[in-house]
């Protein structure tokens, strides 16, 4: 009797054992094709060669290139979070990396030409939909051979696969967090309705003065061009309670959006004369020029 109880006892012990190795969250990140050169597929494997760790799945880059096609993906890198969060559904993972990567001949009025090698790398949360980190690796040099060694060098250091990891596993942990904290009251605050405009009854909200966001350096250097949309609720007072990216662009410019909309006063949106919280969508479109409308 004593034999057979201890070879329960060890191989319950076992049991929780091999469960407590196996509890461990392993996050599923998909790498896309970085535009549609050979550079751009070669960059991206590269990438997705070194995010490969113990706790990431690297997703099979063949399966996530059909699955994007699928869904009508062209490699856009100016996503709303529905189409982002659309995207993330079919890809089946929890995060997923866009990017482009290109070699360019600059010719500067100043000074010698020259070749540039970059990568625009865009990690995208599946769930939310959120950007949650960007950067724009970029490098000079006199023949294109020699910009694109750098690249590689970069991308394939373990700092900068550190770096998109780290973001992942910090929105990973902030999303849990998210979703276990339960809202016992909130304010109403009203969509605007579908094709409504002002009339005698109902007044939009309008800014007290229009306030244009920055068109940054880093959009600049990477010839950006893109729309950002931004979901503002507005208070009964005309005051910003809340702005969020909804459609959004990197190099700086979804930051420089929230900064600009934060500093926005509007008369509030009335209803049968009486002030009302409302959900607005305001959108800024941000040319290479530096013009934002």
């Amino acid at each position: 009797m004593y034999r057979i109880y201890l070879l329960i006892l060890l191989l319950c012990s076992t049991g929780a054992i091999g469960h407590a190795q196996t509890d461990v969250t392993v996050l599923r990140v998909a790498v896309l094709d970085f535009g549609n050169l050979s550079l751009g597929r070669s960059t991206a494997d590269l990438l997705a060669a070194h995010l490969q760790r113990s706790d990431t799945k690297i997703l099979d880059r063949d399966l996530v290139r059909v699955a994007a096609q699928g869904i009508g993906y062209q490699g856009s890198l100016n996503l709303r979070r529905s189409e982002a969060r659309d995207l993330g559904a079919a890809l089946g993972c929890e995060f997923y990396v866009l990017g482009d990567a290109q070699t360019v001949r600059r010719s500067p009025s100043t000074g010698k030409a020259y070749f540039e090698a970059y990568a625009s790398l865009f990690v995208v949360s599946a769930r939310t939909g959120n950007l949650i980190s960007w950067s724009r690796p970029a490098f000079r040099a006199e023949t294109a051979e020699a910009a694109e060694k750098l690249l590689t060098a970069e991308l394939s250091a373990a700092d900068l696969a550190n770096r998109l990891l780290m973001a992942m596993s910090r929105a990973h942990e902030d999303e849990v967090r998210r979703r276990a904290i339960v809202v016992t009251a909130e304010t109403v605050i009203e969509d605007v309705p579908e094709g409504e405009s002002d009339d005698e009854t109902f007044r939009l909200p309008r800014p007290f003065r229009r306030l244009r966001p920055n068109y940054t350096n880093e959009a600049a250097a990477g010839d950006a061009e893109a729309t950002v949309d931004v979901l503002v609720d507005i208070d009964e007072k005309g005051e910003v309670r809340n702005a969020e990216i909804d459609r959004w662009a990197g190099f700086g410019l979804d930051q420089s959006t929230l900064e600009t909309v934060r500093q926005l006063h509007f008369f509030p949106a009335m209803r049968d004369g009486a002030p009302i919280s409302m959900r607005v969508l305001l959108r800024y479109n941000f040319r290479r020029s530096g013009k934002t409308t």
